[in-house]
């Protein structure tokens, strides 16, 4: 097969992109301790905003905020840095499994699909303190599947099948991802509202082109000075097996993080604009970056 040459001109300034996986906060202390006052929102806001700001001004105009309730979510907060940063910032509704469900609420492991599905399509229709979450976050640990991690992913498609919103789910291997597409095989739902996050985690490319094939989304983060000649890799591989339209990147960049002394180290959101895309030619930064991002989650 004919391999396409990424690398190109540099990349034109302010060209409007979206990222799909970033953060803005995080606070790791579990959901058992999780409590109001942890944190500052004036000092989160204070060092968050430059990095936002920077972000704008290389052509973002949306970043969707990953982080889930009781890990750290915060909507006053992101519509706070939207009004100031000129950025659109979407929040999320859902549950984190992932950790070995430290992030979980007890009510989390008691109720059912059902039962956690309508905590969270309330949330989507009537918002979260004022603030309507634009997608569904949800994480599992790696495959095989827990019980508990199925239940997760369960009411996750009810909860998409009721509002409309995309389903974005942290999963810890291409085995993860694989059980999760028989769970919307029989739940009847479609994969394409359904993203598999850190697909770049899976070294296998047979399993990224499995699930695309299948409708899925893949979405390569964690993009770093470390990483690129691997995302690069991803997206020239998705790109032969003509995949590209079913893949999306972003950071997994950010965060503060509550507990640390003014919120630790803030990676910022500028890698991918300033290391990655001088690589890929302009029609690949626009499928990547703007067509694929409002297919998946929406315009």
């Amino acid at each position: 097969m004919q391999r396409r040459d990424f690398l190109l001109a540099p990349l034109a300034q302010a060209t409007p992109s979206i990222l799909v996986h970033e953060h803005v906060m995080v606070d790791f202390v579990g959901a058992a301790a999780i409590r109001p006052g942890r944190y500052q929102p004036d000092e989160v806001a204070a060092i968050a905003l430059p990095h936002l700001k920077a972000l704008h001004a290389l052509g973002c105009r949306r970043l969707l905020e990953c982080t889930p309730n009781f890990l750290g979510r915060d909507p006053l907060l992101l519509q706070r840095l939207a009004r100031d940063s000129g950025l659109e910032l979407w929040t999320n509704t859902g549950l984190y499994g992932a950790g070995d469900f430290k992030y979980l609420p007890d009510f989390a492991r008691r109720e059912s699909a059902s039962e956690l599905a309508a905590r969270w399509i309330a949330e989507a229709r009537g918002g979260i303190d004022g603030v309507r979450p634009r997608f569904i976050k949800i994480g599992v640990n790696r495959g095989p599947l827990h019980p508990l991690d199925r239940k997760l992913v369960e009411a996750a498609v009810l909860t998409s099948r009721a509002t409309g919103l995309t389903i974005a789910v942290h999963t810890g291997n291409g085995a993860a991802a694989l059980e999760q597409l028989s769970i919307l095989r029989t739940m009847r739902h479609s994969p394409a509202k359904w993203v598999w996050v850190h697909a770049q985690s899976e070294r296998d490319h047979a399993i990224h082109q499995r699930v695309a094939e299948s409708g899925g989304w893949v979405e390569f983060d964690g993009i770093s000075p470390g990483s690129l000649q691997w995302h690069l890799d991803c997206i020239r591989f998705m790109a032969e097996h003509k995949m590209l339209h079913r893949t999306l990147i972003s950071h997994d960049a950010g965060w503060y993080h509550v507990g640390e002394p003014r919120g630790g180290d803030y990676r910022g959101y500028t890698c991918l604009y300033t290391d990655l895309l001088p690589k890929l030619d302009a029609a690949t930064r626009t499928q990547l970056l703007w067509t694929n991002p409002r297919r998946a989650f929406g315009r």
